[in-house]
């Protein structure tokens, strides 16, 4: 149930980030065809915006094992190296953004007294997307890495 209303969120996330992208870059191309002025928010909130469904998309494509794999040189490997493999570098790459995820919080901590230029939004709320990204990713990894465990017993 947790997977799935984690899954459900990054999902929602995703999509309503990139609609808010879409949304804005419109705007922002409809405003420099016509006499109306562009409004001076829209480059920040696209920008904004694109780093969320980044961050959100992230997770999902972990989940999905979407990110480039090189299999080339791993199917070259004994099976002894590829099990080694498949379990060092998700544990490795689980590490890295643990890490990531504890310094994404001291980070939005830093940011929650800065404003931005033309929204004046808390910064807090930009550098949460680090955390978002991080946390996910790290939960992917942590069902990834018990998969590969779970599998590997006899």
């Amino acid at each position: 149930m947790l997977n799935k209303n984690i899954g459900r969120l990054l999902k929602m996330g995703t999509l309503l980030s990139t609609f808010g992208l879409l949304f804005t870059v419109m705007l922002q191309i409809i405003c420099r065809f016509s006499p109306i002025n562009t409004p001076p928010w829209t480059e920040e909130a696209s920008r904004l915006f694109f780093i969320y469904a980044m961050s959100f998309a992230a997770g999902l494509a972990m989940k999905n094992e979407f990110y480039v794999h090189l299999d080339m040189f791993y199917n070259q490997f004994p099976e002894r190296i590829k099990r080694t493999l498949n379990m060092a570098v998700p544990s490795i790459t689980l590490v890295l953004f643990v890490v990531m995820a504890i310094y994404a919080i001291k980070f939005v901590i830093l940011g929650l007294s800065e404003k931005s230029p033309s929204m004046g939004l808390n910064m807090g709320i930009a550098f949460f997307s680090i955390f978002i990204m991080s946390s996910s990713i790290s939960y992917y990894l942590i069902r990834k890495i018990m998969n590969i465990k779970k599998s590997s017993k006899p």
